[in-house]
């Protein structure tokens, strides 16, 4: 994975492709997916729905949450270009602080003794964060696909191999990131391929 080419953010060719893309991109932003799996996965593994609701938003809190308000702040004083930090060199910041805001919610669920599948899903993240923040220094790898990627897999071991035909989502959300040059096709398939390794790798004995 060295220095190699980065893509920089530029206008795309307007059209029904470009708005098809973006809009794919905002629907499978990190922050989305990974709320609606954290939620998904506490309610599942929960005794109760009110419980399963509690550890869910918990977890969100600071799993994403925090982190996206940082990005939000971030972009309002003109430190971060956009919302899905697009420069790679802006990613180091806010990545760290995912890190340390997911640590502080593990520690908080553990705690407080958490579902086992959540606590699995958390440990997941941070794994995530530690890869992405070490590969952000030298290449811009898709997080986008990382997460999809990594969700599809956690969905599938929570709720059966049925969920396997959602696979080919993963090649939209790549294509709509290619499309809008906000990355290259290696940097989308390495995402989804070390998205999947964490996920069957640490959720997968964990839960």
């Amino acid at each position: 994975m060295g220095g190699g080419a980065e893509l920089r953010p530029v206008t795309t060719r307007p059209g029904p492709g470009a708005r098809l893309a973006r809009l794919v991109t905002e629907l499978t932003a990190p922050a989305v997916l990974v709320s609606l799996l954290i939620l998904t996965v506490s309610w599942h593994s929960a005794r109760r729905p009110g419980q399963g609701l509690a550890w869910g938003l918990l977890a969100t809190l600071f799993v994403t949450g925090i982190p996206f308000a940082y990005i939000v702040g971030g972009v309002r004083r003109g430190r971060l270009t956009d919302h899905h930090v697009g420069r790679r060199e802006q990613r180091r910041a806010p990545l760290l602080v995912g890190l340390g805001s997911v640590a502080a919610g593990l520690a908080l669920l553990a705690v407080f003794g958490a579902p086992r599948p959540v606590l699995a899903l958390a440990v997941a993240g941070l794994v995530g964060l530690v890869v992405a923040v070490s590969v952000s220094h030298w290449w811009k790898m898709s997080i986008h696909s990382a997460v999809a990627a990594g969700t599809l897999v956690i969905l599938t071991l929570t709720f059966g191999t049925r969920l396997v035909v959602a696979a080919p989502l993963l090649a939209v959300v790549g294509w709509s990131r290619v499309r809008l040059r906000d990355h290259t096709v290696a940097q989308v398939v390495a995402g989804a391929a070390l998205g999947a390794l964490i996920a069957a790798g640490v959720f997968g004995p964990l839960r």
